[in-house]
């Protein structure tokens, strides 16, 4: 509950200080009639609008698992991260289509010292509150405050380079120069609304996190117990920062219900101590047979048909092989 607290705070202090940049960035386009500053008012308003949708997403993913919701909210973070791909996407359409207007019908320019200061501090701004988004956002997983962290940062990457064409604009008064600034960062807005709603669907396709399987084979191969003879058959779900695993782990034959329940608490309770807690596990008990038995390092085992030779190496492919590509 607190992780969440947290989260939800971050996001507050996200949205507040972005109201502000906006109010601070229109003032600077009124100034100044640039189309180039009109970029970086009209992403500012996706900040704020997605700023909005994710503070109320992580409300709702907070929210414990009901009836209705056996696995929790937490996808509503998906939703809300999609939501804001896509208005990344319209905004830099709007700011092509601008910048196309202005190339044919070109406006007087003024202030343009006063508009270059408004910007930069804004631009800098955005990048604090983007590196303080990412970083909460990977310790406690939130998808949302991920995607939003990287918006804002490469709002800033593109007020950097807004900036240097603006100071260009102010010494040459070239006033193309300021709708092909617009025409490249309308470009960028839209790739980068393209890559945040990229990554939402695969999430919502449930795709498989290459980075998280991986964590888990390093984990269970560090601390391995000798009855746990083989894992396959490996999958993970993710909803908001709950990780769901399900796997089989083959033991050995002749262990009973109370020694098989107890290996597969410790399984799980390795995966959820290496994952801080945000993880629910599903395991399922294969009995071993005559083929384990080279690789089976049980002491003392009385049904043993051939010598143990060498541990059965554990890795990605053997860690998410089903039943059916291994033929059994």
């Amino acid at each position: 509950m607190e992780e969440d607290l947290l989260k939800q705070r971050t996001q507050r202090w996200i949205v507040s200080l972005s109201v502000l940049i906006l109010v601070g960035k229109f003032l600077a386009y009124y100034l100044t009639n640039s189309v180039g500053i009109l970029t970086d008012a009209m992403e500012s308003i996706v900040n704020v609008t997605a700023g909005f949708i994710s503070l109320f997403s992580l409300y709702v993913s907070s929210k414990p698992k009901d009836k209705s919701h056996p696995f929790g909210h937490g996808k509503v973070e998906l939703i809300s991260a999609s939501i804001e791909g896509i208005l990344i996407m319209v905004a830099g359409l709007l700011i092509i289509y601008e910048a196309i207007k202005r190339l044919y019908e070109p406006t007087l320019i003024s202030k343009l010292d006063i508009g270059i200061l408004i910007v930069a501090l804004g631009g800098l701004f955005n990048y604090l509150m983007g590196w303080y988004s990412i970083s909460i956002g990977r310790k406690h997983n939130s998808i949302a405050l991920i995607a939003g962290g990287k918006h804002l940062q490469s709002d800033t990457y593109s007020t950097i380079g807004l900036i240097l064409g603006l100071t260009l604009l102010y010494f040459t008064k070239l006033s193309w120069i300021d709708s092909a600034l617009a025409l490249i960062f309308g470009s960028i807005i839209v790739i980068t609304g393209v890559n945040i709603l990229r990554k939402t669907v695969a999430t919502l396709m449930d795709e498989a996190d290459v980075l998280v399987l991986e964590s888990m084979v390093k984990a269970i191969s560090t601390h391995r117990k000798d009855d746990w003879i083989d894992i396959h058959n490996m999958k993970t779900i993710k909803y908001g920062s709950q990780l769901f695993v399900d796997c089989d782990l083959t033991l050995p034959w002749f262990y009973n219900i109370n020694e098989s329940h107890k290996a597969c608490d410790e399984l799980k309770a390795l995966l959820t101590r290496e994952f801080s807690g945000r993880v629910l596990v599903s395991i399922h008990s294969d009995p071993c047979d005559a083929k384990h038995c080279e690789h089976c390092k049980v002491k003392g085992c009385l049904y043993r048909i051939e010598a143990f030779r060498e541990e059965h190496e554990l890795t990605l492919t053997e860690l998410t092989q089903t039943d059916e590509d291994r033929n059994e």
